[in-house]
């Protein structure tokens, strides 16, 4: 069983993937952070967090995809392995799709592709807890939980 996109209120919404990581985790490219849904990792994979994930982009809720398709909708991905946890930031755009049925992709730039999830995030691969990658590469379960917020909403 999946968990689906969860309505906190009117601004806040939130998708669950259930991935694991791999002995190839290495987190460290500079400008990217991956999670996939392919079964295998090679030690090129620099940029992938966990592989195996339940879900991809394409299957995210049509409301949680439209909030992400806001410019200055505020986008957060937590994920957590081995009792550790990072968080990284970033922002939607327009041209964000959520087609890929593959792999969900965060940028720290503005290039976009069916993979993308978030631009200008505030941490890549390389910027990642050290005792997160570690225990992703030891292949620890890991839990990813994507919000976005409508950056329209005042407070």
């Amino acid at each position: 069983m999946t968990e689906q996109a969860d309505a906190f209120d009117d601004d806040r919404y939130t998708e669950v993937i259930h991935a694991c990581g791999h002995e190839h985790v290495s987190g460290e490219h500079a400008s990217t952070f991956e999670v996939s849904t392919d079964d295998f990792l090679t030690p090129a994979g620099d940029c992938i967090l966990a592989i195996e994930a339940d879900r991809a982009p394409a299957e995210f809720d049509s409301d949680f995809v439209a909030a992400c398709q806001d410019a200055t909708a505020t986008i957060t991905m937590s994920i957590t392995a081995g009792g550790s946890e990072t968080t990284i930031t970033g922002r939607g755009d327009p041209r964000l799709t959520f087609e890929s049925e593959r792999s969900a992709v965060g940028r720290t730039s503005d290039y976009v592709d069916d993979r993308t999830i978030m631009l200008d995030a505030d941490r890549a691969a390389g910027d990642v807890d050290r005792e997160l990658i570690d225990a992703l590469a030891d292949g620890a379960d890991a839990r990813v939980v994507l919000a976005v917020e409508d950056g329209n909403t005042e407070a």
